[in-house]
């Protein structure tokens, strides 16, 4: 058995487009033999170990507005697809308002690594173990795609169709997320399980967020995002219902753990287990719960 241990990137053209409509209209017209990329942290490895071979890669990271970061006090923060990692993190106003997005960033691989890859790339690769993902979740992110026939805007909560699918069209572009002002109030938090500290993809991921509102009756809405396990990462409603309509005691929050749990499910890979999935994500669920109402309090 011979084997490569220099893996190179295949042969691809590299186009630059000048406008969105164009970068738009290359795409539809070469569906199998193109895609966009941003940073380039996840395409360029797919090509390098054989599981991608486009031959061209379309460059939209600095078509216009896409490296926009803008927060306004009313409306809230948009975030170009281009803006890398680095950035969102040291931004004033995501610290102060989405410190959630923050930390989720943070934990993705390494800091060089961060200075290419971008919110937007991770949630267009449509992993189940994106580590990003569960914030822009739970903080009500919207997209914003530019497609042949023009502008329009998708909600995350219905963006994933499967591993590696999405709602994303022929010709379609996102260039931007836009995330609402976070409920008043509100603590998030992302724990990830992963082999090491640093460059592993999530084996379980959990991402919580809580905030008071007074029309439920635990004077509570807790929020969940769930990774690796299950298809397409996971949102477990009931668990969130029974936090809203319960006492919010150790019992229950480990009993809303314990709905999340039922709510996955998870495969057998080379980073874990079903078995142990349902279980990290059973502990980590309850963590999580726990550390943000303790925040709240």
């Amino acid at each position: 058995m011979t084997m490569n241990t220099h893996p190179s990137l295949p042969e691809f053209e590299y186009v630059q487009p000048a406008t969105l409509a164009e970068a738009c209209e290359f795409l539809a017209s070469h569906a199998v033999e193109a895609r966009p990329f941003l940073g380039g942290t996840d395409v360029f490895v797919r090509m390098r170990d054989g599981f991608l071979t486009p031959q061209f890669l379309v460059d939209v990271k600095n078509l216009k507005g896409l490296n926009d970061l803008h927060f306004d006090p009313k409306a809230g923060l948009t975030l170009g697809a281009a803006v890398n990692m680095n950035r969102v993190i040291a931004s004033p106003e995501v610290k102060a308002y989405y410190p959630l997005l923050a930390e989720a960033c943070r934990s993705v691989a390494s800091y060089p690594l961060r200075t290419r890859a971008t919110i937007v790339g991770n949630i267009c690769n449509a992993s189940p173990a994106g580590d990003t993902i569960g914030a822009c979740l739970t903080l009500d992110g919207v997209l914003h795609i530019h497609g042949i026939n023009g502008p329009r805007q998708e909600s995350m909560a219905s963006f994933f169709l499967g591993p590696g699918k999405t709602t994303l069209k022929l010709g379609d572009v996102v260039t931007a997320i836009h995330f609402p002002i976070p409920p008043k109030g509100c603590v998030g938090m992302y724990l990830k399980l992963g082999r090491n500290q640093l460059s592993d993809l999530s084996i379980v991921g959990v991402t919580a967020l809580g905030y008071p509102d007074s029309n439920c009756k635990s004077g509570y809405r807790f929020r969940l995002a769930l990774a690796s396990v299950a298809p397409v990462p996971l949102v477990p409603t009931q668990a969130e219902t029974y936090l809203a309509n319960h006492s919010i005691t150790p019992e229950s929050v480990h009993e809303a753990a314990r709905l999340s749990t039922d709510a996955c499910s998870p495969i057998d890979d080379v980073r874990g287990s079903a078995r142990y999935r349902k279980q990290m994500a059973r502990n980590l669920s309850a963590k999580a719960l726990a550390e943000v109402w303790k925040k709240l309090n």
